[in-house]
């Protein structure tokens, strides 16, 4: 797992693990996330939806904190992921998600 931080936004990075192990530690390392706006990166590696909605309780639990939560595939049917979860297919899309949600909570949508 590689960690990178910019500004307000942390980018998790998974390494060669099996997703759901991946999922598991970031959910395990979370405590270290909270202040931060959550990018996990799996643009790397192949990952169906299932794996994706692995990720759905951690992204619950981030977004009730007032921070984003965004995942990052190449390949994925977009239309069968569920609507709380944010999935775009590059990085640049991710910032300007969590972009746009600062703007949001700054109004006090």
């Amino acid at each position: 797992m590689k960690v990178e931080t910019k500004g307000h936004t942390t980018i998790v990075r998974d390494t060669v693990e099996p997703v759901a192990d991946f999922c598991a530690k970031v959910t395990r390392e979370h405590g270290q996330f909270v202040p931060q706006n959550l990018i996990i990166d799996l643009t790397h590696i192949e990952v169906d939806v299932n794996a994706v909605k692995l990720f759905s309780p951690l992204a619950k639990t981030h977004q009730k904190g007032k921070k984003s939560f965004v995942i990052v595939v190449k390949a994925i049917d977009f239309n069968a992921v569920p609507a709380h979860l944010h999935v775009v297919p590059s990085l640049q899309e991710a910032h300007d998600i969590i972009e746009m949600e600062e703007i949001e909570r700054d109004l006090g949508f």
